[in-house]
């Protein structure tokens, strides 16, 4: 899929708005909090950290300061980025995947196989202390695509809605999971814990979670970006794309295995947070065209933008409270898609 001059320009224009928001949207947000760090500090404590001293304006921060830049609120908008850039890819390579609009990256049972994983650790206590949540959250992530991807022939199922069927059937089995562990076995403060978790929060950010989400992700959307010519084929139908050449049931599968690894590392690193990859696909599509080599990094990077604001307006707006992400892109998410819907409607 071809674009023409037009939208070519309009792409690149978009390319460079959104790459230009990235860098703002993290040095900005890296500021951003109750602290009341001036600006001034934090470039002082960032250039300071990467062997730049020389450059660095002023005294040096205190270690309190410095660590609370550095080891909390630096990683935590860099996770924002990693985390929103997987699940925006993700939507867009499920959508296309299956010719669905309202696909997004929890279609495969992803999330709820990463919430009955995280309520086996924090609940039942698996691995007993050797597993952390993330860890347990991204095994049982995985566990459950592997069944989604078993019931449906190790990919060799031609029927989009099939793949989708599947995926709700396996979701709701492991929600039932879930809820049942939670009933027998969940204490006051272990549900309300368990259930801020779902909800998305990033509050957990550090270093070394960074640094695996972001590989991981960062990773499989490179691999995602391989197959863009067989993403733009599936619009025109699984059969259409096989008489053009394309090896259906190997990217298929591919995709549908990048896609679940992009949001197991997500959904592991920061919890079910929604609307991201359903709502941020759609608003690149209008602005660049449906052209996958185009949708994709744009996604990438529109992705990244959203939840680094959400996440600082979750942190910020409603000190000293802090209210989970997920509740705030859904807040925002929900008539912003609409909007979306009408204005493609129009069109």
């Amino acid at each position: 899929m071809q674009p023409g001059p037009t939208r070519r320009l309009r792409a690149g224009i978009v390319s460079v708005i959104f790459s230009v928001g990235l860098v703002l949207s993290v040095l900005t947000a890296a500021f951003i909090g109750t602290a009341g760090i001036g600006p001034v500090d934090v470039y002082g404590i960032l250039v300071r950290r990467l062997g730049l001293g020389t450059i660095a304006p002023g005294p040096e921060a205190p270690p309190l300061i410095d660590a609370l830049i550095w080891e909390s609120r630096l990683p935590r908008v860099l996770l924002a980025a990693v985390v929103g850039m997987g699940l925006a890819v993700s939507g867009a390579v499920l959508q296309s995947i299956t010719r669905n609009p309202l696909a997004e990256p929890y279609l495969l049972g992803v999330s709820s196989g990463a919430s009955t994983g995280a309520v086996a650790v924090m609940i039942l206590g698996l691995g007993s202390g050797a597993v952390n949540l993330s860890t347990g959250a991204f095994v049982g992530a995985i566990v459950a695509f592997g069944i989604v991807l078993l019931l449906i022939g190790g990919g060799r199922i031609s029927n989009p809605a099939r793949v989708v069927l599947t995926g709700v059937l396996v979701s709701q089995f492991f929600s039932a999971v879930t809820s049942l562990v939670l009933m027998l076995d969940g204490d006051a403060d272990s549900t309300r814990g368990f259930t801020y978790w779902l909800l998305g929060s990033l509050g957990g950010a550090r270093w070394e979670p960074l640094l695996i989400a972001g590989a991981v992700i960062l990773a499989a959307a490179l691999l995602c970006l391989v197959f863009a010519p067989a993403l733009d084929a599936f619009a025109f139908g699984w059969d259409t794309a096989a008489s053009l050449g394309i090896n259906v049931t190997r990217a298929r599968v591919s995709l549908m295995i990048l896609t679940a690894l992009m949001t197991a590392a997500a959904v592991a690193a920061s919890g079910a947070i929604g609307f991201i990859g359903l709502l941020v696909p759609h608003i690149v599509r209008l602005l660049a065209g449906p052209a996958h080599r185009v949708l994709l990094p744009l996604s990438a990077l529109g992705g990244a933008i959203f939840l680094i604001w959400v996440d600082t307006c979750a942190r910020s707006l409603f000190s000293p409270h802090e209210v989970p992400v997920g509740v705030v892109t859904a807040l925002l998410g929900a008539p912003v898609f609409a909007l979306v819907l009408r204005k493609a409607a129009a069109r």
